[in-house]
């Protein structure tokens, strides 16, 4: 069976008050908390277990051996992000090298671009911290989401 990725890649998301300031529109970290959420919900959408991608050492069955932190974001904005905006959040993964790949989340209200925050991931191996390859699951994510954007393995 083939899997569409717009399942998993296109979502969407609905501004809320608490997400905003006082004058009711988002900032920068809103939009990098977003990025990562989505990419999660879209790990989520895909088949994987969290449990299997982020550590909790609250839990002894959930024994992680690789870790992904963030070792780079930006977040770009062209207009306003206010409470109430209905938007649609396209996930955009990208393989960068054999140890580390980018998370691009593009946002749009009513098909026109209002912001894009980019995510960098690098993995390390968990115990010693130093780089490593991708999990396999992230491996079969980016493989798979590349069929609709066309990335290609490195």
């Amino acid at each position: 069976m083939i899997m569409n990725p717009d399942n998993w890649l296109k979502l969407k998301r609905v501004v809320r008050f608490g997400d905003t300031d006082a004058a009711g529109v988002i900032h920068f970290y809103q939009l990098l908390r977003w990025c990562h959420e989505s990419w999660e919900e879209s790990l989520e959408l895909y088949g994987l277990s969290l449990d299997h991608i982020f550590p909790n050492l609250n839990r002894v069955e959930n024994h992680v051996s690789v870790f992904l932190p963030i070792v780079h974001c930006e977040a770009h904005f062209w207009e306003s992000i206010q409470t109430g905006d209905h938007l649609l959040v396209e996930v955009v993964p990208k393989r960068l090298d054999v140890g580390s790949f980018q998370v691009q989340t593009k946002f749009k209200r009513e098909k026109k671009d209002v912001a894009l925050g980019k995510i960098k991931h690098r993995s390390i191996n968990g115990q010693s911290r130093r780089p490593c390859s991708l999990p396999d699951d992230i491996d079969r994510w980016l493989e798979a989401s590349s069929l609709n954007f066309g990335i290609t393995s490195v």
